[in-house]
């Protein structure tokens, strides 16, 4: 089977973590806000991957486990805040954060 250069891995890492920055800047709905963090996370995840696999080593694998946790805690409490804040002002717009205070 051939493989693919680390570059050609390290450079699709670089454009979906651009992607997501990109995203994050450009909308206000907290939903593609979430999203837009979550492939910048597994852009980093991909970057461990390719980079454990240059030199034949498990710790990318074991990294990108902790990313996956990462991400899973950072979608409950996305998600949390998400219902919290369209159940109270009925909008999902980021800029409407600001007045959520206790």
């Amino acid at each position: 089977m051939a493989e693919v250069p680390t570059q050609y891995g390290i450079i699709l890492a670089a454009i979906l973590f651009s992607l997501g920055v990109a995203g994050i800047l450009l909308r206000r709905n907290i939903f593609f806000v979430l999203l837009f963090v979550e492939v910048m996370l597994n852009a980093a995840g991909l970057a461990f991957v390719v980079a454990g696999a240059r030199w034949g080593q498990a710790d990318g694998q074991v990294m990108f486990i902790f990313v996956l946790a990462t991400a899973a805690a950072e979608v409950a409490i996305g998600l949390g805040l998400l219902l919290r804040l369209h159940h109270q002002f009925k909008t999902l717009n980021v800029d409407e954060a600001s007045d959520l205070r206790g």
